[in-house]
């Protein structure tokens, strides 16, 4: 005798209707009172095939474990595209480590009930140094971030290690050693509104519930988002006449050629030190490449404007990068952050009236004046679309709306000449 349908039965089939016309091969699963995802997956082996393999998300099959089940398949299929799906940041540790992947190696993701006093899903929540130590062995053991050593260490500084202190004294000041959502939300809430360590810190504490398998508040990405140029920044940002002034400023001429790059071409402080030249050569394209050891890994920039190229000099380069300011780039001995800060001093030393991102954010804006798209200037700045558009949302939204005034007049002209 079968036994009866279970309410969410229905339901669960619509959402993998859904999925299934949408060319979507993952689908929602309940296996008794457990809901869980089941599809082509990494082989946990690490042989680069995809067989359908079950994904356990230790959720309860009733309304509230069904809405947590369709966000974790959201982000189970976007780490899947970025190809960054790792078995063990799901609670599940690979064969490859002796456990074949079975419950015996697996702790319970999505608040699951776990298995003794501060459990995964218990009242007292998991202990948080564990949790810290796990998590960043588990960067660490990344295949990706292995390829480039020296980014990956940049980015643990400068983008997790900051906020995972601040984790760290939070709980120490509320008095206890468990991490809970509560705990989360605090640190979060530390940071101001719409402002750049709070974006980042609602990435990395994200990132280390997902982790851990621990629930965050429906409205954490809304809560942590925001980031955007800081309305003083947005209206100081220099103009171009205002960024070629200030070359005048710097008398050293390793450091105005350095100047130079990342007026023209929009680079990180570090990228100065960490890119191929070459190109700019006489006969070369004057493309630039960010070689694959700065902090976002090799991209390729286009001069914006172009012929700031001659006026900084910068062909000179091509032939002789050692015109550069000479500083240590070698990453046993430095880190990409160093060598960013030596960028920032001179700046200071220098008393110019502008940043070094004072410079990014004008080649970036630049660009969005002259038509380029998003996602090629996103590309080339090193970053997503997502960050380029919320970062410069202003001025994208502003040439949107002029372009749709145009076409609107434009329109509206032919209009009147046919009456």
């Amino acid at each position: 005798m079968s036994p009866p349908p279970h309410p969410l039965d229905g339901e669960i089939r619509r959402h993998n209707a859904l999925l299934a016309e949408s060319g979507v091969a993952l689908r929602l699963e309940r296996r008794g009172e457990r809901l869980g995802l089941r599809g082509p997956l990494p082989c946990k082996r690490g042989s680069g095939r995809s067989p359908v393999q079950r994904l356990s998300l230790g959720l309860t099959a009733d309304a509230a474990g069904l809405e947590q089940a369709r966000q974790r398949l959201r982000q189970v299929l976007q780490q899947l595209q970025q190809q960054r799906f790792r078995w063990d940041a799901w609670g599940v540790v690979p064969s490859s480590q002796g456990t074949g992947g079975t419950a015996a190696g697996r702790r319970p993701a999505g608040g699951a009930a776990a298995a003794g006093a501060g459990g995964q899903g218990s009242p007292a929540g998991i202990a948080l140094e564990p949790a810290l130590r796990r998590f960043e062995q588990a960067f660490g053991a990344d295949p990706r971030r292995r390829r480039n050593p020296a980014g990956s260490r940049s980015t643990w500084t400068a983008a997790y290690l900051p906020y995972l202190r601040r984790l760290r004294r939070q709980a120490e000041a509320d008095g206890h050693d468990r991490l809970q959502p509560p705990l989360l939300e605090a640190v979060l809430e530390s940071y101001p509104l719409a402002s750049r360590g709070r974006q980042q810190c609602g990435t990395a504490l994200a990132a280390l519930a997902r982790a851990e398998g621990l629930a965050l508040p429906a409205d954490w990405g809304e809560r942590a988002g925001g980031y955007g140029l800081h309305a003083a920044q947005f209206r100081q940002l220099p103009s171009d006449r205002q960024i070629l002034g200030a070359l005048e400023a710097i008398p050293n001429p390793g450091w105005r050629l350095a100047y130079g790059l990342m007026a023209t071409y929009g680079l990180r402080n570090h990228e100065v030190f960490f890119s191929d030249l070459s190109a700019l050569a006489p006969g070369g394209d004057r493309v630039i490449r960010v070689l694959p050891t700065s902090k976002t890994g090799e991209h390729q920039v286009w001069p914006f404007q172009p012929e700031w190229v001659e006026h900084f000099g910068l062909e000179a380069l091509g032939e002789a990068r050692e015109l550069l300011p000479p500083v240590c780039t070698d990453l046993r001995h430095t880190t990409l952050q160093q060598v960013g800060r030596r960028v920032a001093e001179q700046f200071r030393r220098y008393g110019l009236p502008l940043t070094p991102y004072d410079l990014r954010h004008a080649w970036a804006v630049r660009t969005i004046h002259i038509g380029l798209p998003d996602t090629v200037a996103a590309r080339m700045m090193g970053h997503s679309v997502a960050i380029h558009t919320r970062t410069y949302h202003h001025w994208i939204t502003r040439r949107d709306q002029q372009q749709a005034v145009d076409t609107a007049l434009a329109r509206a002209g032919l209009r009147q000449r046919a009456a």
